[in-house]
């Protein structure tokens, strides 16, 4: 299955029904009146979250959504059926925006949660509806409110407790497929990674969620590369995992490459707890992981971890360095702690 995390669908809710003009016609009743009944109404679009999704593909494929119009009203004081409405299916973490993309409708964070896009028209008024003392006979009805047209958005933000960061190359899918089951493309090249990952972890009895993200370059707040487009998928994490490659001989440059797009993406995710590690340890001798630990150290202004997710060195660290920082309650909720009850022999 392919992933997409941004879809263009337009909507429209269902129109109103019209009221009728009716008046009661039975043989051997002596006096007719009024018996025109109203409009059904129209049927709404709904979006809601469901759980087992992790894509919006199905919107690749469908981006019309109509819901029924309201059928007319009938005589004999019949009211017509309502539309019924249409639900789109999103998983969860997904945002709603405006056609201009920038304005924010609604947010989806929790399965079966449920945001009307569009309300249905309401029916039309038959004559009945108009009658009084001093007009026994009207000849007028009401017709049904017209439905709403818009155009929105879908994009989706992976909700994980832990976000991967790092060049490309720095190791971020070798942890993941280190750490969880999740089996990640892994290759000696760069780019391996194209779309977000999902890895559960576990650590001391404890699960949380891991997403990798294509690798960032230098610009790509500019558009170079992938772009920071997918920088999304970890604005809601907890803590962000900062992999810097040990090997890379540009160790410095390649940390301040990736704050500085931090910074230019915004969104808070500069200022996220963030945990840096010396990754690929494994081909670095004691004495070189001393001096580029301190380097390192030097530049961060905190204290750097080692790691290396193809010899596993370290990596049961920083686990629970990372479930340290993940909120306790947060995970409560989600039923990855449970809770200590009274002791039983």
């Amino acid at each position: 299955m392919k992933f997409l995390d941004l879809a263009k669908v337009y909507i429209r809710s269902g129109s109103g029904g019209n009221g009728c003009i009716s008046f009661r016609r039975e043989k051997y009743i002596e006096y007719g009146g009024p018996d025109g009944g109203d409009g059904g109404d129209g049927g709404s679009v709904w979006v809601e979250a469901v759980d087992g999704l992790n894509t919006l593909i199905d919107f690749r494929y469908q981006q019309h959504f109509f819901a029924d119009n309201g059928r007319p009203g009938a005589g004999r004081q019949r009211t017509g059926a309502n539309g019924d409405d249409i639900v789109l299916r999103v998983p969860v973490g997904t945002e709603i925006l405006d056609e201009d993309q920038e304005t924010v409708i609604d947010d989806i964070t929790e399965v079966g949660q449920r945001v009307c896009l569009a309300q249905g028209g309401n029916g039309g008024w038959g004559n009945l509806r108009f009658k009084t003392s001093t007009n026994q006979a009207p000849r007028r009805s009401n017709p049904g409110q017209e439905g709403v047209e818009r155009t929105i958005w879908l994009r989706l933000k992976l909700i994980a407790d832990v976000g991967l960061l790092g060049l490309p190359n720095a190791g971020k899918s070798t942890f993941l497929a280190a750490t969880s089951n999740a089996r990640p493309k892994v290759a000696d090249y760069p780019f391996t990674t194209l779309h977000p990952n999902l890895g559960v972890v576990g650590v001391d009895n404890t699960e949380f969620v891991v997403a990798d993200i294509p690798g960032l370059i230098d610009g790509a707040s500019e558009g170079r590369g992938l772009g920071d487009l997918f920088l999304g998928h970890v604005e809601r994490c907890a803590v962000l995992l900062h992999l810097v490659d040990g090997s890379s001989g540009t160790l410095i440059e390649d940390y301040q490459t990736i704050i500085h797009e931090l910074e230019a993406y915004g969104g808070g995710l500069a200022e996220k707890p963030r945990i840096t590690v010396l990754n690929k340890i494994d081909t670095l001798d004691g004495e070189e992981r001393d001096f580029l630990k301190d380097e390192l150290e030097a530049a961060v202004g905190a204290p750097v971890m080692l790691m290396s997710g193809v010899s596993k060195e370290g990596v049961t660290e920083v686990l629970r360095a990372l479930r340290a920082q993940i909120d306790t309650k947060r995970l409560r909720e989600r039923g990855d702690i449970q809770e200590a009850g009274p002791w039983r022999p």
